[in-house]
């Protein structure tokens, strides 16, 4: 009977540790990277999405919520580095910022995990409600859009990181233009004179609503451009993200609920 037990006990353990997601060594060298500001602002631009879907771990490796994660980010006493998984999930955890790293990287950190807490609030919210005329006199409200998707990319002609994710977001109306229950809509600050002649140099597939940079300032309260919204078909957010990589993820998501 105890060596039945014994053998049972041996499948158990084996089937549980191999069903376990494989986490490796961290994709980058923690102490390496925290030398340069640049080479940590290289990868965190390239590497680092906080505003995706992933699995936090604490500094010993334990996992917590997002929000605890964001909230200690936000503190500036710990960069978050991607391990290699073998899966297709991504797994971030908090390393500690050594005394003799550049400074401005704990600045930066901070201000990233800032910005992602008051977005990671936002989502379940209803959004604001408005009634928009975009470029080609097309009003655009709450109520002519319920029943779709929409997917609102927030920027300015002279943010340079929403001009240059430009052909990403455009490839992304190209995927959906057969889905006709998904819209994208674009909320610019700039007038209409400014934005014309742009838009010539710099096609954009979103519709484009000028003048909004009131209404992204004070109603949607927003801290960093680009910022993208998915809505979904009861008006609710879904997503708030500050890259086309993980509007790109979350989209598919959305569009597949």
């Amino acid at each position: 009977m105890k060596k039945i037990f014994y053998a049972l006990s041996l499948v158990v353990i084996f089937t549980s540790c191999t069903s376990q997601t494989k986490l490796g060594n961290p994709e980058v060298n923690p102490s390496e990277i925290q030398r340069k500001f640049m080479d940590w602002w290289t990868y965190q631009y390239n590497g680092i999405m906080l505003s995706r879907d992933f699995v936090a771990l604490d500094s010993n490796s334990k996992e917590i919520t997002k929000e605890t994660f964001l909230k200690v980010l936000s503190e500036g006493n710990n960069i978050p580095i991607r391990l290699e998984s073998d899966k297709d999930v991504f797994y971030y955890k908090l390393f500690k910022i050594e005394a003799t790293s550049d400074t401005s990287i704990k600045a930066s950190i901070s201000e990233v995990a800032f910005n992602e807490i008051q977005n990671h609030k936002k989502q379940g919210e209803p959004f604001p409600e408005f009634s928009f005329k975009d470029l080609n006199n097309n009003l655009i409200t709450n109520e002519n859009l319920k029943g779709k998707i929409v997917v609102v990319k927030c920027w300015y002609i002279h943010c340079a990181a929403c001009v240059k994710e430009f052909p990403e977001v455009n490839q992304l109306v190209e995927k959906y233009k057969n889905r006709k229950d998904i819209v994208f809509i674009s909320l610019a600050e700039d007038s209409p004179e400014q934005l014309k002649p742009f838009l010539v140099r710099k096609p954009l597939s979103y519709s484009v609503v000028p003048n909004m940079k009131t209404y992204m300032n004070l109603t949607l309260q927003l801290n960093a451009f680009p910022t993208h919204f998915i809505i979904n078909k009861e008006g609710l957010i879904v997503k708030v993200l500050s890259d086309s990589k993980s509007l790109e993820v979350a989209l598919a998501k959305a569009s597949k609920d």
